[in-house]
């Protein structure tokens, strides 16, 4: 892919150096030089082989000051739980109309939520909804009949995380706007929940590498060794 004149020489500023955790922010967050609030990206090469179902790694986390973008988000559900989703922050609540909109290919929402009840029918639009990553999962907390509880921490910072069939992790942890406290926090609370997702199988070291990026910026590689430290003692 062609490189930007801007990127090039965001990246020169960047060298083979292995950073620590807030020197990386510090760095990232210099290089966010877009005229929008980019976000702010962690990538994790994971220790696993992504053939292996048991190796798959999939989780939640809570980031406890949020990603800095609002989720639109969809509930599927019938009578009385469709107010206990509106009543949450539900952005669109319903069933037969938005099945059948998601069947002509409409997928304007970043988070499907479903009650149990009706997944036999959102079973089927599997194939349409799984490549767009928005299939609702028990494990991810989007099949559930606590409807509202879900809705209210989605809209406050829960994201998803799952490997791609490369063995990576990619979660957006923030904005280039958040103070550096704020997002050292966010990154720790979702490598500490990836670590408690540690298949049983993988022994030994679980991170290969780890790199911070902003949208439209380079990356820089953060230092695991001294994370995992510090992850042990519960602080950066």
């Amino acid at each position: 892919m062609k490189q930007s004149k801007r990127y090039r020489e965001l990246k020169e500023q960047v060298n083979a150096e292995i950073y620590q955790l807030n020197e990386a922010i510090e760095k990232i967050k210099k290089l966010a030089t877009a005229k929008f609030d980019e976000s702010i990206d962690l990538s994790i090469k994971l220790n696993i082989d992504p053939k292996k179902t048991d190796q798959f790694v999939r989780g939640v986390s809570n980031l406890p000051h949020g990603t800095g973008k609002t989720k639109r988000i969809l509930v599927l559900t019938k009578g009385e739980k469709e107010k206990e989703a509106q009543d949450a922050g539900a952005d669109l609540v319903g069933f037969e109309e938005y099945i059948e909109k998601i069947q002509k290919g409409w997928s304007d929402i970043d988070v499907i939520i479903a009650t149990p009840d009706v997944m036999s029918d959102v079973g089927k639009l599997g194939r349409i909804l799984g490549p767009k990553g928005l299939m609702p999962s028990p494990k991810a907390g989007t099949v559930t009949f606590e409807v509202g509880t879900q809705v209210k921490l989605l809209k406050k910072g829960k994201v998803e995380f799952k490997t791609d069939k490369t063995g990576c992790i990619h979660s957006t942890v923030g904005r280039a706007s958040f103070d550096t406290q704020k997002l050292e926090e966010n990154i720790m609370m979702i490598i500490d929940d990836i670590m408690r997702a540690k298949p049983a199988s993988i022994k030994g070291q679980f991170f290969k590498s780890l790199y911070l990026s902003s949208t439209q910026g380079p990356s820089v590689k953060l230092d695991d060794k001294h994370l995992m430290n510090e992850l042990r003692k519960g602080g950066v």
